[in-house]
């Protein structure tokens, strides 16, 4: 890789100079010539207070263009951006920023009323995501060191700043740029250290294989403190020259499709989550009608009900976009089936923090069902099994993409990743022999039969949260049987009136039918039924360990 991520962020800028680059959501907007103005300004900032490249900063709040412009100004300056979710608790917020060696924190100022300062005493300061200001300071820092910066930022460009005399000095691609603390499903997170060349090959890559062009808009709802929302919602279209708008609300699907009607994004990312509420909600009732199941048993009229159903849910999206990708977690494979066959325009991708984080991608034109894409073309991949095409083992990757290792923490980072470069994934599956990878499960979920055999629980789950009144569950294993924790769609429980023990009557049905479909080692012995939404991760995956 010839190009630097500096460079990459200074041609974007320098191309697109007056394009808009970031809008708040009913907000306000800011064209790169303004994102290269602010960059100077806080690179001025950190000067003043005495950063130095390699020194550690963390980031806490909704996406928002103050957000985008911290995270810029952090790793063009040399320093590490450590990003936090915002809904990680003061505690956890606490332990990163302390485990970290943050000096500085850039704080939502509703976040840092929730917060104790003196949980965090290794900090120079913390400042406001809203205007920049100083919200606390350890007597180091103070308003004058900001007002000294403001007036001296532009000196050098002799108070004039333009296309021609815009520059940021370069940084190194084996620098550390980032340091992700994860919030997975097996427990407290990792620092996951990326150096800057993992981000260059994630935004390189998605630029020769993903359609976006300048000027373009895309509306950016999935957290951009992980990995995935900051690398193809934030950096990528960045660099593309792109027009983003930063939703900043609860993403809720209501909120997100009616931002995508008044913006109509060239390119849509999505968790399932998204994807699956909306098949569940809106199309779903509408093909178990009777008249509608007859009609889609004759080829002419289905053919004719997919075209108007297909244009239907591209209206929903927006209408303008090129191809909808769907990564984060694993897809429901009736639905998956289903918009393949309407031909809807999406794709599936794979990836994870540890590689920042694609690991595999095909277009929608060319993705095959069931599939997590194709490898990308700066990484290696292996199956740890015999026989790599069909027997399932551990998927591992090495190349440019992958982590430098997890921050402080050697003995997980030799877990995973060993002395020639392997990346354990943690997720098993299979390839086939245009390295399309296929998962089917993890690693550490999976449940081991008393047959020997082994069970990946996804698979059912799969299938039990396509049956009546079921919103999501868990496999898990409860002395050596198979136990369904399921929490109800309790939305559609209260249309119908549906009484408790109408509930467990149905989920005894729905394990049945259960038994019926999958062989007798894979028996559910019993349905449990919950009476709250699973705890999940910022991507949506339930914490599984919560409940094992």
């Amino acid at each position: 890789m010839k190009k630097t991520l500096v460079s990459l962020f200074v041609d974007s800028i320098k191309q697109n100079w007056n394009l808009e680059a970031f809008t708040n959501y009913k907000g306000n907007t800011i064209t790169y010539a303004d994102v290269a103005d602010r960059i100077l300004f806080l690179h001025s900032i950190f000067k003043n207070f005495g950063l130095k490249k390699g020194d550690k900063v963390s980031i806490i709040g909704k996406n928002s263009t103050n957000w985008a412009i911290t995270y810029l100004s952090t790793v063009s300056y040399g320093a590490v951006i450590v990003p936090i979710l915002p809904d990680f608790k003061p505690d956890d917020t606490h332990h990163i920023v302390n485990h970290s060696d943050s000096v500085l924190l850039f704080s939502a100022d509703q976040i840092f009323d929730e917060l104790d300062d003196s949980a965090m005493k290794d900090l120079l300061g913390i400042i406001s995501l809203s205007d920049f200001s100083i919200l606390h300071s350890n007597k180091k820092i103070n308003k004058k060191l900001i007002e000294k910066a403001n007036s001296e930022y532009l000196t050098k460009f002799s108070n004039n700043l333009t296309i021609e005399n815009f520059h940021l000095d370069e940084i190194n691609n084996d620098d550390l740029a980032v340091i992700v603390y994860t919030s997975g499903t097996t427990g407290f997170s990792k620092g996951v250290m990326l150096p800057h060349i993992s981000l260059v090959v994630n935004i390189r890559f998605a630029q020769n294989n993903m359609p976006l062009d300048p000027g373009d808009t895309i509306v950016s709802f999935l957290p951009i403190a992980h990995v995935f929302g900051c690398a193809f919602e934030f950096l990528f279209p960045f660099c593309s020259g792109c027009h983003i708008t930063f939703l900043g609300k609860t993403p809720s699907p209501k909120v997100i499709l009616k931002a995508f009607g008044e913006i109509h994004p060239r390119l849509i990312l999505s968790v399932p989550l998204v994807i699956e509420k909306i098949y569940k909600k809106q199309l779903k009732p509408l093909l178990s009608k009777g008249s509608i199941k007859i009609l889609l048993k004759i080829p002419l009229t289905r053919k004719l009900l997919y075209k108007k159903i297909k244009e239907k849910l591209t209206v929903v999206f927006g209408s303008s976009f090129r191809e909808i990708v769907i990564g984060g977690a694993p897809l429901n494979a009736e639905v998956e089936q289903f918009l393949h066959d309407i031909g809807f325009r999406f794709t599936i991708g794979y990836g994870m923090s540890e590689c920042g984080p694609l690991i595999s991608y095909s277009g929608w034109e060319e993705y095959k069902l069931q599939s997590t894409g194709k490898l990308v073309d700066t990484m290696e991949v292996k199956i740890d099994s015999k026989d790599q095409f069909n027997i399932i083992g551990e998927i591992m990757v090495r190349g440019k993409n992958v982590m430098n290792g997890y921050y402080k923490h050697q003995e997980a980072t030799e877990k995973v990743l060993d002395k020639n470069g392997w990346l354990r994934t943690g997720d098993l599956g299979i390839i086939d022999k245009d390295d399309f990878i296929y998962i089917k499960g993890r690693s550490k979920s999976m449940i081991l039969g008393p047959s020997g055999k082994n069970i990946y629980p996804e698979e059912l789950e799969a299938k039990l949260n396509n049956l009546p009144y079921v919103q999501e569950s868990i496999i898990v294993e409860k002395e050596g049987q198979l136990v369904a924790l399921v929490y109800p769609n309790m939305e559609l429980v209260d249309e119908n009136g549906i009484k408790e023990n109408e509930i467990e009557r149905i989920m005894e049905k729905n394990k049945d039918k259960m038994n019926e479909i999958f062989p007798a080692y894979m028996r559910i012995v019993k349905i449990e039924i919950f009476p709250e939404e699973f705890e999940k991760t910022p991507k949506r995956s339930i914490k599984r360990f919560l409940y094992s």
